[in-house]
């Protein structure tokens, strides 16, 4: 019985089962049939909706169109009208220029009208002109008995010398008036190097006074038998010279190296003493080797004042060496340096090169540092030692032109020439003794008054100028031109001077009568 009922519920359940999913599934695709229905609906009511807004916008845009096409023909149709209306303006215009130009053409063809009348009255005008002027022209002929050509050619003539005279005179005074600026200008230019550009006077001196603590020394430094004084001139090249003057001995010799050389060592030996051979072998070389540094610091010192750069280490040397040369007792370093500002100032006035005005006027008497070593003028020498150490061929031509040996090409050279003459000139540049400044003077006045018509000569101005005051019975204005040229020839060729000097004739004529 347990076990029917067990089959019996296992059937039920299964049936139950059976029987759910049957209604399940037909209940699943009743909802489904339902939804899609739902959805059909919904389709076609968007549908419609859609068709409904579409034919509503078309009828819209329709609409718009047609108002937007109203517009467009109406702006047409006002343009239209405005261009008709400008047309009709500008049609009036041409219309009205039209009738002006007519009018003005009538006018021109009564002036045209009026010229030609007026041309053929002047036709009349000149054919009778024409025989008026003839008939003048035979009467002057017969009254002055001259051509019409040969009129014309004295006319011509008298005009042609007249524009001369004028043409002569203006240039005349352009030349004047030229010269004058020039000479003021050059005076300004000079006279500012030379107030910008001062140096020391100093005098030519071959000896050295050393001095002595006291007269002993002086049996010291002769040593037994003069042997330190043999070995002292025989190393040094000077000779010392030992007299009654108190507690100072004298070096002389005419090579300033040397006399510093021997001036130094000495002043060394009697500080330090030790007296004897060896001990002045060895302060001579210590003094020499002293001197060699001062001289390349001096070199370097000079150049650096100056502000030139870039010298060979030989050519620094060599100026330094200059500062213990003197030229008409006047050092030659100081002189360089001196010629090298004032060439300097003179360039930048003017405008041109002043580095290269300056190194020349620097290195211009570079050659008198070995002059005494090597044969020839200091120019040739100067030359050869620019070559040597390269400097370039404008301050090898301003060396070679500064004392007018080779004609300047360059206005540095001149430059250099100038600066030259004004730094040698100057006064108390050069020291002269009265005896021969006087010499000179006489010399001068003598040489003006050998020339045959000369009455009077007066050295003025140091000797930097003469005046020589003629007879004027005998020399006239042209002849006192080229006796001014024959006296400066003169001195040229016979007399030895610094600079230049000015010959100025005076000739003047005086016509004396009394009234009584």
């Amino acid at each position: 019985m347990n076990r029917i009922s067990t089959l019996e519920a296992f059937i039920v359940i299964i049936i139950s089962l059976a029987v759910g999913l049957i209604a399940g599934y037909y209940g699943r695709r009743l909802i489904a049939e339902n939804r899609i229905g739902a959805a059909e609906e919904e389709a076609t009511r968007i549908v419609e909706e859609a068709n409904k807004e579409a034919e509503g916008k078309a009828k819209e845009l329709l609409v718009e169109a047609k108002d937007e096409i109203h517009r467009n023909r109406q702006e047409a149709e006002k343009d239209i009208r405005e261009r008709r209306r400008e047309l009709d303006r500008i049609e009036r215009r041409i219309i009205q220029k039209e009738e002006t130009l007519d009018k003005k053409a009538e006018n021109i063809e009564k002036k045209e009208q009026t010229i030609q009348n007026k041309e053929k009255e002047v036709e009349r005008y000149q054919a009778d002109l024409e025989i008026i002027r003839t008939q003048q022209l035979k009467e002057l002929e017969r009254l002055s008995g001259l051509s019409a050509e040969e009129a014309k050619n004295v006319l011509l003539y008298n005009v042609e010398q007249e524009i001369r005279q004028e043409m002569a005179i203006m240039i005349k005074s352009l030349e004047t008036e030229a010269k004058e600026e020039a000479d003021k200008k050059a005076k300004n230019i000079v006279s500012l190097a030379i107030q910008r550009c001062a140096a020391d006077v100093v005098s030519e001196t071959t000896v050295s006074v050393v001095a002595l603590p006291n007269d002993e020394m002086k049996g010291r430094i002769i040593g037994r038998e003069g042997r330190n004084i043999r070995t002292f001139e025989s190393l040094s090249g000077v000779d010392l010279i030992i007299d009654d003057t108190p507690e100072a001995v004298i070096l002389s010799s005419y090579d300033p190296i040397r006399r510093e050389i021997a001036r130094v060592a000495l002043e060394n030996l009697v500080s330090d003493g030790r007296i004897h051979p060896a001990r002045i072998e060895e302060m001579v070389e210590k003094a020499k080797r002293d001197i060699d540094q001062e001289v390349r610091e001096l070199g370097e010192q000079a150049a650096f004042d100056v502000g030139v750069h870039g010298l060979h280490p030989e050519l620094i040397k060599l100026l330094g060496r200059l500062k213990y040369r003197t030229s008409y007792g006047q050092n030659v370093l100081n002189h360089s340096i001196e010629v090298a500002h004032l060439a300097g100032i003179m360039a930048s006035e003017l405008e041109v090169d002043v580095m290269l005005a300056k190194r020349s006027g620097l290195l211009h008497d570079i050659g008198k540092a070995i002059d005494h070593e090597v044969t020839g003028p200091h120019i040739e020498i100067g030359v050869d030692l620019a070559k040597k150490y390269r400097e370039s061929k404008e301050v090898i031509h301003a060396i070679a032109a500064h004392h007018g040996d080779v004609e300047p090409e360059s206005i540095e050279a001149i430059l250099v020439q100038a600066a030259d003459a004004i730094s040698a000139s100057r006064p108390g540049a050069r020291r002269e003794t009265l005896e021969a400044y006087i010499k000179r003077l006489e010399k001068l006045e003598t040489l003006a008054e050998s020339f045959t018509g000369v009455d009077k000569t007066y050295a003025i101005q140091a000797g930097r100028e003469i005046r020589i005051v003629v007879k004027p019975e005998e020399i006239d204005d042209l002849h006192a031109i080229n006796l001014s040229r024959d006296i400066a020839q003169k001195v040229e060729q016979e007399l030895e001077y610094p600079g230049q000097i000015k010959v100025v004739v005076l000739r003047e004529t005086r016509a004396v009568e009394y009234a009584k």
